[in-house]
């Protein structure tokens, strides 16, 4: 087919207990979770241009709020290894890749968003014991998926792009991440920057051009 409605970038790993580094020699989690898709991204884009009013959905989550993207260390070769930081470092650029593919491609008429798909049991916890987050708090497949879908189809959000989005609502902008886990929403003013979104997309490009 030679058009793209509708792209979902949804892939990813959590939370590696130990520093992993892909071909490139990238951080495993921002190559797997941020560099995938927007190497993807990047080659969809006539088949996306070709479908006049593509949306570009990033799944993100809550542990954006865990780290911005460290532009000076983005692969760990100087401040020691830690997992959560590396997953949330991730999770912010999927965001970010959300507010440029809309800036930037806007006169394509491709918009795109990022979302927190909440708390739901699969094999991404695979390096953490499983899901920890309290009951009360968990989501079935189907609430998971629903932001997303609602982002994919929904014409209440036609032409709305470079927004972040929860529980099937844009969220609030927070300044500092709630001491319970499972109460943490909400998306910090950094993952919405758009000098940042703008200088991950440079050094995506620079790091994929590379391969």
């Amino acid at each position: 087919h030679d058009r793209l409605d509708v792209l979902i970038n949804n892939a990813g790993v959590m939370a590696l207990s130990e520093l992993e580094r892909s071909a490139l020699g990238c951080e495993m989690q921002f190559a797997s979770n941020f560099l995938g898709h927007f190497a993807l991204v990047v080659q969809l884009r006539k088949a996306l241009v070709s479908a006049g009013g593509a949306r570009v959905v990033s799944v993100s989550s809550t542990g954006h709020l865990f780290s911005p993207v460290v532009f000076d260390d983005l692969h760990y070769r100087f401040r020691p290894y830690d997992p959560w930081t590396a997953y949330g470092q991730s999770k912010t650029a999927d965001v970010l890749l959300a507010v440029e593919v809309s800036t930037r491609w806007a006169d394509d008429g491709i918009v795109s968003n990022a979302l927190n798909p909440g708390a739901i049991a699969t094999g991404l916890e695979k390096h953490t014991g499983g899901l920890r987050t309290p009951k009360e708090f968990q989501k079935t497949v189907e609430q998971g998926a629903s932001t997303s879908v609602l982002l994919a189809a929904s014409p209440l959000v036609e032409g709305i792009g470079g927004r972040y989005f929860e529980n099937n609502n844009e969220a609030d902008t927070v300044t500092e991440r709630a001491e319970n886990l499972g109460r943490a929403g909400g998306v910090a003013k950094y993952a919405l920057d758009g000098d940042n979104a703008s200088r991950l997309w440079r050094e995506a490009t620079s790091l994929t051009a590379a391969g």
